[in-house]
C-alpha cells in the first residue's frame, strides 16, 4: 500500500464515525496508484436519506475533531441519496443502499488494495431483503 499515514488515519476515523451511526458494509481501498487526486476511498451505505445523513454529519465532526480535517468539496447532501465528501487525501462515499447496488463501485475499485479496518468500523451487513 502507498497510502500516507494521514489517509489511513482519516479512513479510520472515518469508518469509525460511519460504524457509530449504524453505515452497512464500511469498505476502503487504497486508490494511491490509480488516482492523483486521493489516496482512498472510504464506501458505506444506509438504507433511507436520513440515515445516510446522519453518517455524512457524524463523519464530518469525528474527522473535525480527532484530524482537524475538513472537506474541501460536498456532492449530493441535498438528495441524500449519495454523498461525496473530499478531504483531498481521502473521499468518503455514503450511498443509499439502491444507490451502492446499482453504481457497484467495489465492482470498479476490487483491483485495488482493500485497506485493513478495525472490526468496529467495518459496519452492519446488508440482509438479503437489502440487495438490490
Amino acid at each position: 500500500m502507498t497510502a500516507t499515514d494521514r489517509a489511513l488515519e482519516l479512513v479510520k476515523v472515518a469508518a469509525e464515525a460511519a460504524s457509530d451511526k449504524l453505515a452497512q458494509e464500511i469498505i476502503a481501498y487504497d486508490v494511491s496508484d490509480q488516482l492523483v487526486i486521493t489516496e482512498a476511498f472510504v464506501l458505506c451505505s444506509a438504507p433511507n436519506d436520513r440515515q445516510v445523513r446522519a453518517i455524512v454529519d457524524e463523519i464530518e465532526d469525528q474527522l473535525r475533531i480527532h484530524s482537524g480535517a475538513k472537506p474541501v468539496r460536498r456532492e449530493g447532501e441535498r438528495d441524500g441519496r449519495w454523498v461525496l465528501l473530499d478531504y483531498a487525501d481521502i473521499v468518503v462515499h455514503i450511498q443509499h443502499e439502491e444507490e451502492r447496488g446499482y453504481y457497484g463501485l467495489e465492482r470498479l475499485w476490487k483491483d485495488c488494495p482493500e485497506i485493513e479496518l478495525p472490526e468496529t468500523a467495518q459496519g452492519a451487513e446488508r440482509t438479503p431483503l437489502d440487495e438490490p
